[in-house]
């Protein structure tokens, strides 16, 4: 009997149809109805011989058992670096997106990449973390979202080819990894009457921005254009997007970074209809926020190993779990804490299992009394200690040979006795299994040069 998936639309396709064309999605493309596509996306995660009560299926509670202090074995550790599309920090090149016929741009834009790898692995760098989702759009052909006006300056304007394949192949080539970075919930970096005209010009587009499609979802936050983490379809979407991803491309990884709810002072997230909606039964509005944020990594990370076991999940937070002010299981630390303001509850992922890695953002000198660097990583190994999760940690490359008032070390000879010493470190912690430096571009300034040529010393072949 060939079993099949039904649609609430009423849509039927066979699951095994669905499986052997799942690399492409080529049937996607006869359905008009933009939400088709993101079900369709998600079937992959969720077919069932009956109609599914929920778009992604979850799978049994994840077993808790403890492991060795030693990291898991057939793990090299992680050298690592994160290369930035959301407004061109990293690549593609600014002014390639001006060049003067659309071949001179991939021209340009492919041996930018291909100079960066080179670099990347004469430095010694195993393993790059590519934006693939910097906002609501992408880096590669997608069914759900538009191609990224960083390639070409036009949101959903094709660019000619994949840069998502082509960043695969060849770091591939060069034996790297390649974990696909998501921003989740960002759809543009600023509220510009600018950037509200060129979403709303992806109406006629296939697909079109979900600003548009779903209106409904919009909010403003941290001066940005945000999805609302609270509704539940929403989490859906974000889901399919990975599984667009996992399901059609060779990674090795998907990472989301730290912004979850990301507010700030003068632009707070409006979500008290959403919570009016969704949130009967929560103590307060924070219990439910991280409710949703929970909801998101456990759907992510079922639909990933339903779909790749062997493709890793992890995240990159803010490296302050809790202050130990606040909670006694905290840090020794007084900064921003992912728990209180990105409403994320970071140490229980990791003591969940729905994690394959963590990897805290720990941008602090070891004399940053606030939030020192030793005790941070020291709290971070205790974290992951008795678990499956590795530990790698971000590094603040960016801070390297800067001037600063509170961080004098990132300027004492090029920052270099900081960072060997933040290294030392991460290589003498059994329970830290690598580290990633923040971000790329940042190996070629003038101020870090001192450091990147003990990296190369260190690391490079």
């Amino acid at each position: 009997m060939i079993r099949k998936c039904f649609l609430s639309r009423g849509y039927q396709i066979p699951l095994e149809f669905i499986i052997a064309s799942s690399r492409h999605f080529p049937f996607i493309t006869a359905l008009k109805h933009p939400a088709a596509v993101v079900t369709l996306a998600l079937l992959l995660a969720s077919c069932s011989s009956t109609p599914p009560k929920s778009l992604v299926t979850p799978l049994p509670p994840v077993a808790r058992h403890p492991l060795p202090d030693k990291p898991v074995s057939g793990h090299e550790p992680v050298r690592g670096v994160w290369l930035a599309t959301v407004s061109r920090l990293d690549w593609p090149p600014v002014n390639s997106v001006n060049a003067g016929s659309a071949s001179l741009r991939i021209s340009q834009q492919q041996q930018a990449l291909i100079t960066k790898l080179d670099k990347l692995k004469s430095l010694g760098i195993n393993t790059v973390f590519f934006q693939v989702k910097p906002d609501g759009t992408a880096f590669w052909p997608s069914k759900i979202l538009p191609w990224s006006d960083m390639l070409t300056g036009k949101i959903g304007q094709d660019p000619g080819y994949d840069p998502l394949q082509f960043m695969l192949d060849e770091a591939h080539k060069r034996g790297m990894k390649v974990h696909a970075w998501f921003n989740p919930y960002r759809v543009s970096v600023n509220t510009k009457p600018s950037t509200v005209t060129e979403l709303n010009q992806t109406l006629s587009l296939h697909p079109a921005s979900v600003f548009v499609l779903h209106r409904d979802w919009i909010r403003t936050a941290g001066d940005r254009f945000v999805v609302d983490p609270g509704i539940p379809d929403a989490r859906d979407w974000i889901t399919s997007i990975v599984a667009e991803v996992v399901a059609r491309y060779p990674v090795d990884g998907v990472q989301f970074d730290d912004y979850f709810y990301s507010e700030s002072p003068g632009s707070a997230l409006d979500d008290s209809l959403t919570f009016r909606k969704y949130g009967q039964g929560y103590a307060s509005k924070a219990d439910w926020r991280r409710h949703n944020t929970q909801m998101l990594i456990e759907q992510v990370s079922r639909t990933i190993k339903q779909l790749k076991p062997a493709v890793e999940f992890g995240v990159s937070p803010a490296g302050v779990w809790r202050n130990v002010s606040h909670d006694p299981a905290g840090s020794q630390t007084s900064g921003a804490a992912a728990y209180d303001e990105a409403y994320a509850d970071t140490r229980l992922w990791v003591q969940q299992g729905l994690l394959d890695y963590i990897a805290p953002q720990l941008y602090w000198p070891f004399s940053r009394k606030a939030a020192r660097y030793d005790v941070l990583a020291n709290w971070w190994a205790n974290v992951v200690k008795p678990t499956h999760t590795r530990l790698y940690i971000g590094v603040a490359l960016y801070k390297v040979g800067e001037p600063s008032k509170n961080e004098p070390d990132w300027m004492v000879s090029g920052g270099v006795p900081e960072l060997k010493k933040q290294l030392d470190m991460n290589e003498s912690v059994p329970q830290i299994s690598g580290t990633i430096l923040f971000r790329e571009s940042y190996l070629n300034q003038p101020q870090t040069q001192d450091a990147v040529r003990y990296l190369k010393s260190r690391w490079g072949s």
